[in-house]
């Protein structure tokens, strides 16, 4: 029947898996991987100068387009990683956190009836970003167990309609890390059809095994139509700040800009020159989240492992895709709903995040995020998913 009073355009997504599964976990007492964001603070560093920020009186209306410390520490934060140039005044825009980032974009750059093209699985908000601007989505499925695309299918997805581009690298919910190859063939399309390109880029400093992470703005011939969107949230272990920004050539921040001030206009002033700390925190910071992660990864991949699952190992984020079917499901859902019943365990269905729904149904998401307490007892309970028998061990 839908729901009363909203438009057409959002009647799909008045309700989430990530609700349902967060309250199983209450209900059960369930350990909770399926909700991505750390169990821990961020560094202190950055939690004092939001303090002294909201002491010495930084809680009123920030600049519209950010303050202008905040700017320059992101300017110099794509200089420092990437070697990219940015004009802290022009070419930086201070956002309620990615999301809103890629909703502004969506909303200022795309008419009714335009075409945006990305890949799937996608996080969640992609769509619905797309739905609110009117725009239609095409998508192009990645493929386990490395997650890689068609450029022929890409390509075919192009057409007169298209506007723009929609790239998330590091890849929620895969973990994927698009290389130097896949790319340089986004780029070689976007600039044969010229089209601006959007890229999610807030797990950037989340790569393992040496994997890099590559901006597609560094590319030849991309700095000028790439938007490039990223977030302290995940950085810094600050989700709730929902502290975001995208850099791009002016006209291109403009455009956003104009929707953006519409939505939120401004937000959380104390913590803009917080983070400005944090992303001036020294190497030794960023390289000692990367080893941190790179072992969590490891310790929950090997509890999945023997537990039975068919894990996808993941270069990069925070998440780690399975497949279920070897446990004797082939419904990831149904899965997700018994897990905490059979075993004390929360995870998330990846066919939430797939419009062909065949292609994701059999696989789920789990978070590792977490304490090393968190994952090991997580780990302990999961292991007697291979030894339990009887009712619910099938496709339900």
């Amino acid at each position: 029947m839908g729901t009363p009073y909203l438009n057409s355009r959002l009647q799909g997504f008045t309700s989430t898996i990530f609700a349902e599964m967060s309250a199983l976990a209450v209900q059960t007492g369930a350990v909770n991987l399926g909700q991505g964001f750390p169990d821990t603070d961020g560094p202190p560093e950055i939690l004092e100068a939001a303090i002294a920020a909201i002491r010495h009186g930084h809680n009123q209306y920030p600049p519209g387009p950010g303050i202008p410390d905040l700017r320059l520490a992101i300017a110099e934060h794509q200089r420092r990683f990437y070697g990219l140039d940015f004009d802290p005044d022009t070419e930086v825009l201070v956002t309620a956190g990615a999301t809103e980032a890629i909703a502004a974009a969506l909303l200022a750059l795309c008419e009714t009836g335009d075409e945006v093209v990305s890949f799937e699985p996608y996080y969640d908000s992609y769509a619905a970003g797309i739905a609110l601007a009117g725009a239609r989505r095409r998508l192009i499925t990645l493929h386990p167990p490395d997650y890689h695309f068609d450029p022929d299918e890409l390509r075919a997805a192009v057409t007169d309609r298209t506007r723009l581009l929609l790239v998330n690298t590091p890849h929620n919910p895969t973990g994927k890390v698009f290389t130097a190859t896949e790319l340089a063939v986004i780029a070689e399309l976007a600039i044969e059809r010229d089209l601006i390109v959007v890229t999610d880029e807030v797990y950037e400093h989340m790569t393992y095994d040496g994997v890099p992470h590559l901006p597609l703005a560094g590319l030849p011939g991309m700095r000028e139509r790439t938007i490039t969107v990223s977030s302290a949230g995940k950085t810094f272990s600050v989700t709730g700040w929902k502290i975001g920004w995208l850099c791009a050539p002016a006209a291109l921040v403009a455009a956003v800009r104009t929707a953006k001030q519409f939505m939120t206009f401004v937000n959380g002033a104390p913590f803009q020159p917080a983070i400005a700390v944090g992303l001036r925190l020294p190497d030794a910071f960023y390289a000692d989240l990367t080893t941190s992660l790179q072992a969590k990864r490891d310790r929950l991949c090997a509890g999945l492992a023997t537990a039975g699952f068919e894990v996808y190992r993941p270069a990069g984020t925070y998440f780690v895709t399975t497949d279920v079917r070897p446990l004797g499901y082939d419904d990831g859902v149904a899965f997700c709903r018994d897990l905490p019943n059979r075993c004390g365990v929360v995870g998330v269905p990846n066919v939430v995040f797939y419009d062909d729904k065949a292609a994701g149904a059999s696989l789920v998401r789990f978070a590792f995020c977490k304490r090393d307490e968190v994952l090991d007892e997580a780990a302990t309970r999961l292991a007697g998913l291979s030894r339990a028998s009887g009712p619910g061990t099938g496709s339900g």
